[in-house]
């Protein structure tokens, strides 16, 4: 491995931890008008997802619940990079969070977020390296299967399987 991608391998780790030690938009969200439960039954983790949707627009999102780093850290990201978008970005992001995560293809894609920094998916570029652990892999998607069946208001428990 070369310097630099030593370096990005190391930052990454460090956005990671920073998020599940201090995770953003964490607690239950007043106002919330969606709602989904997430378990991951290889690990154990669990969250809660609130959203707020106006107008076909998500306008906040917050989650609680407990799990692992990986699993805590994407929750937090989730939740910052949501606020803004319409719904179908949002499931668009979903798609393309899980594209990057199990490593098929490209992750990004179309207009999700392709102006933020770090590539088309900005700071949630940061789980690229769960590709090579698949276990890891239930663990980053947690919160975007969860996010989707909030969306899409099925109702349940979303789970990785």
């Amino acid at each position: 491995m070369n310097a630099v991608a030593a370096e990005l391998r190391d930052l990454y780790r460090e956005v990671i931890l920073d998020h599940s030690r201090k995770p953003r938009n964490y607690g239950a969200l007043e106002g919330a008008n969606r709602t989904a439960d997430g378990f991951n039954p290889l690990c154990g983790d669990r969250l809660r997802l609130f959203l707020r949707v106006e107008d076909g627009v998500v306008e906040q999102a917050a989650f609680t619940g407990e799990g692992c780093a990986i699993s805590t850290a994407s929750a937090s990201l989730l939740t910052e990079a949501l606020p803004g978008r319409e719904e179908a970005k949002a499931l668009e992001l979903v798609e393309a969070f899980r594209r990057l995560a199990s490593g098929e293809g490209e992750a990004g894609g179309g207009e999700t977020g392709a102006d933020e920094p770090g590539g088309a998916l900005g700071k949630l570029s940061v789980f690229s390296g769960v590709r090579d652990y698949p276990a890891r892999v239930k663990c980053a998607t947690l919160a975007w299967h969860t996010l989707r069946a909030a969306l899409e208001e099925s109702g349940g428990v979303a789970t990785t399987e």
